[in-house]
């Protein structure tokens, strides 16, 4: 989507996120390339935004806590085109991505995601073959911020793979444990089979 159609994006910190969402009663997580960030506790490179996950079912309770800020949702998913996400509207699948701003004049600032859940699994958007216990799917930063899982954010990554997320994986990789290395590896075969990552998250024997 160009930002000299739909608008210039100036990104939120991860801070100022967790002190939008302070009161939120449902869980979310920050996504995208700050998650990475907040996993390895440092800065790795510039970011054009800044990405929130929730899950679905909780997206009336999203709305209502952004309520007074200017919400978009991309309709039809990654075309180049939003239209506002009405208040008490409920967005179905493929809906998913959603751009926030905090007035029409201001630039763009966060993109809410939504996933899938069932019960007490994370079910991915791309495939339900894919899941993970919600109670895994996000870790805590150590000022107290709730991010995405590393391996589940890889996993997204995987699908396309820019310089910038060759970037994130080199850097985050060695955090990864024995399951979270598996797991991934397991989910890349499912959507991104022969991807290069995997040789680097297995041993090869189980590649």
């Amino acid at each position: 989507m160009s930002a000299d159609v739909l608008g210039r994006w100036v990104p939120d910190r991860p801070e100022d996120v967790a002190a939008v969402f302070a009161m939120a009663d449902f869980p979310w997580w920050i996504a995208g390339g700050y998650a990475i960030e907040l996993a390895v506790g440092r800065e790795l490179r510039a970011h054009g935004d800044l990405d929130v996950l929730v899950l679905r079912r909780d997206q009336a309770r999203v709305r209502n806590l952004l309520a007074d800020w200017d919400l978009y949702v991309a309709d039809p998913p990654g075309q180049g085109e939003l239209r506002p996400w009405r208040p008490g509207e409920l967005l179905r699948p493929p809906l998913h991505d959603i751009w926030c701003r905090r007035t029409p004049e201001a630039p763009w600032s966060v993109q809410l995601m939504l996933d899938e859940a069932e019960g007490t699994q994370w079910v991915s958007r791309r495939t339900p073959d894919i899941r993970l216990p919600i109670d895994r799917l996000g870790r805590t930063s150590e000022t107290g911020i709730p991010y995405l899982a590393p391996e589940v954010q890889l996993f997204y990554k995987a699908k396309a793979t820019r310089d910038k997320d060759e970037t994130d994986f080199t850097a985050v990789l060695p955090l990864l444990d024995a399951p979270a290395r598996a797991w991934l590896a397991d989910a890349i075969k499912v959507t991104a089979p022969g991807h290069p990552w995997l040789r680097q998250l297995l041993p090869v024997s189980r590649t």
